[in-house]
């Protein structure tokens, strides 16, 4: 090839060579083997670079002596990490370092999130160098710094200490070529910016990948065994509901009579993240959320650790003031505390208030009631969570995570997929939530609803929803604690949870065995590789790091559990729970107490530890029968669960849903569970065509707010599924 050197800056400039031009094709060139061919030169120093002297001027890629191939998962691994970078997306981050194979020591992400942002910093001339090498070195002293903190490392330590446990090769590769590009850049003293030329291509990888409709992909359903006919009637309805873009990503389990007859997952993790949803991939599921925390209550409650009709400031002494003296504990359960307001507009006047535990308790016991309690039930959308959070907390004498622990994650088998904030080590099976846009211009022209409060109404949401998925897709929201709309879950625990509630507590036998990966086979709080500071450096030095790594990693959570002191005992009698035929909340005559001897057997065969004691458990959900007078009669929620009827308006079960879609709830009579989780928030006509078909296919009454296809096409309502 005949051409011009680049460093032949008196050539270039005699024949007029756009230097800038030349250098962002070189760019383009490069970030097209990278992302799409998955094939580079590995070496781009200005000696294997010429420019034809021809007009149009192009640049002449020379030497490719050293060369690397990358595989599938590894392009779309480093094409996710770069957008991560691009978008400040730290979960994203997160998971792309975990799924190309780069572990890190410790947890943490502002600073991993900072490096790579460096890492694809835009190339500055030859003038401004020295200025970025000394702002670099100053940003690298200020993360030594803090890891120094975290580690309590003294200044020998902290000098040779790696943060990163593992290093794929690719990496370094993929590394050296942006660096002599960048030096590439300097030597032409010219400025690129390669978060924007890059970045097509990088989407590109992704969006590749994600678009292919069921109809073009047969791997859209994930590959698991048919367990039931029913199940392969419903994974025919989610491709029809994928090939029309309703779905992205979904999980659907059921129980019938404590087996497992659905487990499917379908689609992908998210906008930009091909990969496929699994069993296990955790969904983020709003105001489900509130079905697991009203559940942490009565389970104290079942405990002995409250009662249901205790005023909330004998438990919480801060909460007992302006009014709020007289408020029980069962007022917050039914929504009719009157605080339901309370921190309404934290999500538009300072959405990262929700992040603070603490500081979301003391606004939560400092605020004042907007009704008497007891008088009317409007929903409690934030509120709920935090008056929950803090009953659960000063009652227990434990962290809400600990409690969540004891009293669902360990005993149904659920670890690694029932979160209320998630830990450090999970991101890279998490789903990234996105918008229907068709459902979102439909909301903010919608009447009012009666049951819903003043800052919660249609037209408010409207305005909120948009920046919903941004907010719920941050890291640091992700992690907090927010119980009333934060819960990450699969759908096999979500509806693990509702079949043991649905017998009263007992926990069902072990989860189907054809579920890949098994559930509960993932540690519930992941650890970080080891944290050696030098082959001989002192025993002592290391485990003091670990053990305060470990202190830092925990946070609220607790690997210690134990039992409570007043916990009590089953007994055979235990194992007899309350069927609900109707919703006379008048007086306790219309519940019927059914001994259901196969759960007996079962539990008592295989050691079963019963989660509740109380016989009359159902009862206690719905606010029914001796129940009765803590609860408004003929409303939508009992004592934190909805109440679902058929159509005929018998009581049938219980549940809560969530904005977006996502739902589990269990009917009783007919000992039935079912869990769905999305990552596309809609109005829930994709959750009420799955209801649907699996409660017609099993005879099963549809409960009311499900019942009739109110949409007018496929995976469509004319009406959101909010709580």
């Amino acid at each position: 090839m005949d051409g011009i050197r680049l460093n032949d800056s008196a050539s270039l400039e005699a024949f007029g060579v756009d230097k800038q031009r030349i250098v962002e094709e070189i760019t383009r060139a490069y970030a097209h083997q990278i992302y799409i061919d998955g094939f580079f030169n590995g070496d781009p120093h200005p000696g294997n670079f010429l420019v034809s002297k021809e007009a149009p001027h192009r640049p002449v890629l020379l030497d490719f002596g050293l060369t690397k191939k990358l595989s599938s998962p590894m392009k779309r691994a480093l094409a996710k990490m770069f957008l991560a970078s691009a978008e400040g997306d730290q979960v994203a981050l997160l998971s792309a370092f975990t799924e190309m194979g780069l572990k890190l020591r410790l947890d943490m992400p502002e600073q991993a999130m900072e490096a790579t942002s460096i890492f694809f910093r835009s190339s500055t001339p030859a003038n401004e160098a020295q200025k970025t090498v000394k702002s670099l070195a100053e940003q690298r002293n200020k993360n030594m710094k803090v890891i120094q903190e975290k580690m309590k490392l003294n200044e020998k330590e902290v000098k040779r200490f790696n943060p990163v446990d593992a290093f794929p090769g690719d990496i370094i590769i993929f590394s050296r070529v942006l660096n002599l590009l960048r030096g590439l850049s300097s030597t032409l003293n010219v400025r690129i910016v390669y978060l924007d030329i890059m970045r097509p291509f990088a989407e590109t990888v992704l969006l590749g990948n994600i678009d292919k409709a069921p109809a073009a992909s047969p791997q859209w359903i994930y590959n698991t065994p048919v367990h039931s006919d029913v199940e392969l009637k419903l994974r025919k309805l989610l491709v029809e509901l994928g090939n029309i873009d309703k779905i992205l990503g979904v999980q659907v389990c059921a129980y019938k009579d404590g087996e497992v007859i659905i487990d499917t997952a379908a689609g992908v993790l998210g906008r930009y993240d091909p990969r496929p949803v699994q069993p296990d991939s955790l969904f983020s599921v709003f105001s489900v959320t509130k079905g697991i925390t009203a559940g942490m209550v009565h389970w104290l409650a079942d405990n002995g650790k409250l009662k249901l009709e205790e005023n909330v400031a004998n438990i919480w002494p801060e909460f007992g003031v302006n009014g709020k003296d007289s408020l029980k504990v069962h007022h917050v359960l039914n929504h009719t505390s009157g605080l339901h307001n309370a921190l309404g507009n934290v999500g538009t006047e300072n959405p990262l208030l929700l992040i603070d535990w603490e500081e979301c308790l003391n606004h939560i016991a400092a605020s004042v009631p907007e009704t008497e309690p007891g008088l009317q039930q409007l929903y409690h959308y934030l509120s709920f969570g935090w008056i929950c959070g803090g009953i659960i907390e000063h009652a227990s004498g434990k962290k809400l995570q600990d409690v969540l622990e004891e009293a669902f994650i360990h005993p149904l088998g659920i670890e690694g997929e029932l979160y209320i904030g998630i830990p450090p080590g999970v991101e890279s099976r998490l789903a990234t939530l996105t918008l229907d846009r068709d459902d979102l211009e439909k909301l903010s022209g919608m009447p009012n609803r009666p049951e819903l409060p003043s800052t919660f109404q249609l037209n408010r949401i409207a305005q909120m929803a948009s920046t919903f998925p941004t907010l719920f897709n941050m890291l640091n929201v992700r992690r907090a604690i927010i119980p009333a709309a934060n819960g990450h879950c699969s759908a096999r625990a979500l509806a693990r949870y509702y079949a043991a509630l649905v017998d009263g507590g007992v926990p069902p036998p072990p989860h189907s065995s054809l579920s890949n990966p098994p559930l509960g086979s993932h540690p519930h709080i992941p650890k970080f590789s080891g944290l050696k500071l030098h082959d001989k450096q002192k025993d002592n030095e290391t485990n003091e790091g670990v053990a305060d790594t470990k202190k830092k990693q925990k946070k609220n959570y607790s690997k210690e559990l134990k039992d409570s002191s007043h916990s009590r005992k089953s007994s055979k009698d235990d194992y007899t729970y309350t069927r609900l035929a109707n919703d006379d909340s008048s007086s306790s005559s219309n519940t019927i107490i059914t001994n259901i001897s196969t759960n007996i057997n079962e539990a008592q065969n295989k050691n079963h530890r019963k989660i509740f004691s109380n016989p009359k458990i159902h009862d206690a959900f719905l606010g029914v029968g001796e129940y009765s007078n803590m609860a408004l009669p003929n409303v939508m929620f009992g004592l934190g669960f909805r109440r679902y009827k058929s159509k005929d308006g018998s009581l049938t079960g219980l549940g809560h849903s969530g904005m977006g879609g996502s739902t589990g709830f269990c009917d009783i009579e007919n000992r039935f569970a079912i869990a769905v989780t999305l990552n596309k928030m809609s109005f829930g006509g994709v959750t009420q065509q799955i209801i649907q078909l699996v409660c017609s296919e099993l005879n099963i009454p549809l409960p009311e707010e499900y019942s009739g296809l109110r949409g007018r096409g496929l995976g469509e309502r004319d009406t959101p599924l909010i709580n």
